[in-house]
């Protein structure tokens, strides 16, 4: 049989497999379109960066007595990072163990709340670029040191914190009983210690230097002779945020270079910059 074609039919057949090749590429694209969206894209589509903080932990994110207003070292610091990128800051106020979490489930861009940055850490989340340095020390009672000459004489008691910090573990490491609060102020913490309803903090020196200073009145101290596990502090970001993690780091260098994060350090830890690298004898 002979099929004969006119130029009218060859002419619709061509359109036809001219709009199908054309739609075939307008999805292409739109499918490339939509699948190359990065968070960094949506974060600077909407104008803000989400920063999780506790609110609660002085110098780091609280609040001046009788005021509304959130500050401290790193929410000034993220801040300082929301500018340089153009973005407004918006603080979501949480727990550590669910800031963390809402890092993960990209409830939140960032979390900013002195967060150590450890190598169990990186291998689930995105660290910046460290901008503060630091080392562990002991709050105890001031009259007896609460029973603790060394870090093997945790074993048995109460040490207080958030059960996911790097300190916790640490007391948990030496059998230290765990005693966890939810997103407590630093009077709750350190006024246990003092009337024995926990033997010990482990923290960061220059948290608790400061955390002592504001409340004389409490029978505690830092123990003089514990000093361990020196740290590097950064902003945390989901794995998979790296182009976020690209921006947020270029600002960070810019302002350790400029030394903006030191006047900032200064400003929170009585003149002291958390900058500087700190070596301790281990």
């Amino acid at each position: 049989m002979k099929i004969f074609f006119s130029r009218k039919n060859a002419s619709i057949i061509a359109g036809l497999v001219t709009l199908s090749l054309l739609g075939a590429c307008g999805n292409s694209e739109d499918t490339a379109s939509e699948e190359t969206t990065t968070a960094w894209d949506e974060i600077q589509e909407k104008g803000s960066l989400t920063v999780a903080t506790s609110g609660t932990l002085f110098p780091t994110s609280y609040r001046e007595e009788g005021s509304d207003e959130l500050t401290g070292f790193e929410v000034e610091v993220a801040r300082e990072i929301g500018e340089r990128l153009e973005l407004e800051v918006e603080f979501t106020e949480l727990g550590f163990d669910e800031m963390l979490t809402s890092v993960q489930t990209g409830q939140v861009d960032i979390a900013a709340n002195d967060i150590e940055i450890t190598e169990d850490r990186q291998d689930n989340f995105l660290f910046s670029t460290p901008f503060k340095y630091s080392y562990g020390t002991a709050i105890v009672r001031s009259d007896d040191l609460s029973g603790i000459e060394t870090l093997e004489d945790l074993k048995g008691k109460k040490a207080a914190g958030a059960s996911t910090s790097v300190y916790m573990e640490t007391a948990r490491e030496y059998g230290a009983e765990e005693v966890v609060y939810d997103n407590a102020t630093n009077e709750t913490y350190l006024r246990d210690v003092a009337i024995g309803r926990t033997d010990v903090i482990l923290n960061d020196y220059y948290l608790q230097t400061l955390a002592i200073a504001a409340f004389p009145e409490l029978d505690i101290t830092i123990h003089p002779n514990l000093k361990y596990s020196p740290s590097e502090v950064g902003v945390v970001m989901n794995e998979d945020n790296t182009e976020l993690a690209e921006n947020v780091d270029r600002v960070i260098e810019e302002m350790l270079e400029d030394g903006t994060i030191a006047e900032i350090s200064a400003e929170f830890f009585n003149g002291a910059d958390v900058t500087e690298k700190v070596e301790i004898e281990e």
